[in-house]
């Protein structure tokens, strides 16, 4: 039959090309055989030959009870079959019947009277072995259960990608009747689900034959409209026993729920990631503005697209700080991060700036009220109460902010300031998860930033200390230029003891001192004054240089354990030399024209405070043009490089004897001091000028 000439039967749609075979009757192995009216064979097909065991030269004119029928059935056979050509009336049964080869087989019997077109009669026997048709109708009856009866949604569809059978459960599934899909393709029925990747692998697996298992799809349907499910689904080719492609069959299993548990637990991972990472990052240093920042950075991406971290400016300057109801709340900003250029960047304070927010603010009822406030949802009304002005919400606006979260900064019972949070890009709101997790970074953050600005605040007052203490002197004095430095360690250590001295004597002399407390903070800084204050009472008596070491290693010993090195020097101008004594201090360096720059070889000798050590003086000559550098050893010492290493480096920069002495100065700090260094410098450099 061609395809124009194919069937169509009514209300059906016409068969789409030629069909191929079906191979059930292969698999049934049906016999058919053909009776005259006295019950001879005049048709004997190839199954039948191969049910009974005779072949059609054997069988065709024979009576066929005789060779189709067991004996002990022959008489009742015969009678049926008269029934059958005298009524009209088909017969069916089941008899067992003698093979051939003597065996015995029970064989499935239809029996049918025909006329042929010159009116005479036949019976029509089709034939089948009993047993095969048992195993073909469980086939059939357990697939058709196990269809209707699963759990899971299946579904057969055929080579056009046609509905032709669908189960309850993936009726349910959808949301449309079984009956429904009859005919339709899932494009028609589903617009809410991928159909072009459903169509892609539905057709993928019907050219290849390859079975596609558990592809994961994702979409809405009519059963569920509001909400976005998750399905595994795998698809099989299906065939008959011929090889003929009867469609593909597909299975699909709703697995939303499970999807949801792995991205829960995948989220509780990278929060529990988060809060292992911030532990390690928040805090590195003690330097107050860093930890904020680190905060900051910790919080963009993973919890918000825009990250802000502001102080009370009352807790900035070492004061406890509480708001009345009716209160505005002065807010520092000291760090504020974004994970993309944003215009929620230009409406944050800028870190560094002091803002006044009213007690209508989010941020200000955040740190008085000590609790978070959330706004799942930011609405155009609430962005005034979340910016620092009405230009700012504009921005705020412009740049999408939709959800907004501000966490308060606690240690130790005090409110410190706020976790502002905001998100832009990220289209969920925060929840109550990241409430949680906000709360729970805020304050292992609180504890480091209120460490960071007590610390900041004792470095500040020793810092104070340390330059109240320190001297100033005038540029030329009895015979020298005099250039001096003072640099306080990085951030992140306290403030040391490190002094220098310059302090006029009698007979135009000048006595030049550096020194270094060990230790740090503010007991440094309290005995670099007293040992300062020393030094200038002793300088005044005109003492050798030894025998004003000796003094101040007395004076050094009562002052709690403490221990210093020290080099003091007393310049003559008349006699053109210096006498210096050394206490266990780095030696200073000579520089002179047309010589190489060198470090004085000095004794050593030991540190203020040990005791029993006696100090010798040397007397070194100087010209006019000369040069001394005192230093003490923050500004050569590292821990990366060995110490001669990096005097030959100082003596490398002191290379040009012309230089001017405050450029020198910068030079030697720019060049040699590191921002990290935990350590102050003290830098003294005094020249010898012409005598008149």
């Amino acid at each position: 039959m061609s395809p124009a000439e194919s069937p169509v039967a009514d209300g059906d749609e016409p068969v789409r090309g030629p069909v191929g075979p079906s191979g059930l009757l292969d698999v049934l192995g049906v016999a058919s055989v053909v009776l005259d009216v006295e019950g001879r064979i005049v048709l004997w097909s190839p199954q039948a030959e191969e049910l009974f065991g005779y072949s059609a030269q054997e069988a065709l004119g024979e009576y066929a009870a005789r060779i189709m029928v067991h004996e002990q059935h022959l008489d009742l056979v015969v009678k049926l079959f008269a029934d059958v050509m005298e009524t009209g009336e088909g017969w069916a049964g089941a008899f067992p019947i003698r093979r051939k080869d003597g065996g015995t087989r029970l064989v499935e019997f239809r029996n049918m009277r025909l006329l042929d077109d010159q009116g005479d009669v036949y019976a029509l026997g089709l034939c089948a072995d009993q047993t095969t048709v048992r195993r073909v109708e469980r086939d059939v009856a357990l697939s058709t259960r196990t269809i209707a009866q699963a759990p899971i949604g299946l579904a057969v569809l055929d080579t056009d990608l046609r509905y032709v059978s669908v189960n309850a459960a993936l009726a349910q599934l959808n949301g449309i009747p079984a009956e429904d899909h009859i005919g339709h393709t899932p494009r028609e029925l589903l617009p809410g689900v991928d159909a072009d990747g459903i169509e892609t692998a539905l057709r993928l697996v019907l050219g290849t034959g390859e079975p596609l298992v558990n592809q994961r799809i994702v979409g809405r349907t009519p059963a569920d409209p509001d909400r976005e499910h998750f399905w595994s689904v795998s698809l099989y080719r299906l065939e008959d026993t011929a090889g003929t492609v009867l469609g593909v069959a597909g299975m699909a299993v709703d697995i939303t729920e499970q999807h949801q548990a792995a991205l829960e637990a995948a989220t509780a991972r990278r929060r529990l990631d988060l809060i292992a990472d911030a532990s390690a990052r928040i805090g590195t240093t003690l330097e107050l503005d860093r930890t904020a920042r680190e905060l900051a950075e910790v919080a963009v991406p993973e919890l918000a697209d825009v990250a802000a971290v502001d102080l009370l400016e009352a807790v900035v300057e070492g004061r406890r700080s509480s708001l009345g109801p009716a209160e505005s709340a002065v807010i520092r900003a000291l760090a504020v991060q974004a994970d993309h250029p944003t215009e929620a960047l230009d409406a944050a304070d800028p870190p560094g700036e002091v803002a006044r927010y009213g007690p209508d603010r989010l941020v200000t009822e955040c740190v008085r009220t000590a609790s978070p406030v959330l706004l799942a949802r930011v609405e155009g009304q609430d962005l005034p109460r979340i910016a620092r002005s009405p230009e700012a919400a504009v921005q705020l606006g412009r740049a999408g902010v939709h959800s907004y979260l501000a966490v308060p900064l606690i240690a130790r019972g005090e409110v410190l300031g706020a976790l502002d949070l905001k998100r832009t890009r990220n289209p969920l709101p925060f929840s109550d998860d990241d409430l949680l997790l906000a709360r729970e970074l805020a304050a292992r953050a609180a504890v480091q930033i209120d460490n960071a600005r007590w610390y900041q605040n004792a470095r500040d007052t020793a810092l104070t200390l340390q330059r109240s203490l320190l001297p100033s002197h005038p540029a030329v004095t009895g015979g020298l230029e005099v250039a001096s430095r003072y640099q306080p360690a990085g951030a992140g250590a306290e403030v040391g003891g490190d002094w220098f001295d310059v302090i006029p004597l009698e007979g135009g002399k000048t006595a030049l001192v550096v020194g270094d407390v060990m230790g740090s903070g503010i007991d440094a800084a309290t005995t670099m004054g007293r040992l300062r204050t020393a030094t200038n009472t002793l300088a005044s008596l005109d003492l050798e240089p030894t025998r004003l070491l000796e003094h101040l290693d007395k004076i050094t010993q009562g002052l709690d354990h403490s221990i210093a090195t020290c080099v003091y020097a007393v310049h003559d101008p008349r006699l053109r030399q210096v006498r210096i004594a050394n206490a266990g201090h780095l030696p200073p360096a000579r520089v002179r024209r047309g010589h190489a720059p060198e470090l004085l070889e000095l004794p050593t000798g030991a540190p203020l405070g040990v005791g029993g050590v006696a100090f010798s003086t040397t007397t070194v000559d100087l010209e006019p043009g000369d040069q001394l550098v005192f230093y003490t050893d923050g500004l050569v010492e590292t821990r990366q490089h060995p110490l001669d290493e990096r005097l030959d480096a100082l003596l490398e920069l002191l290379d040009d004897p012309d230089r001017p002495l405050e450029e020198c100065c910068d030079l030697l700090l720019r060049t040699l001091h590191r921002p990290d260094n935990s350590d102050d410098v003290a830098l003294l450099i005094a020249r010898v000028l012409p005598t008149s």
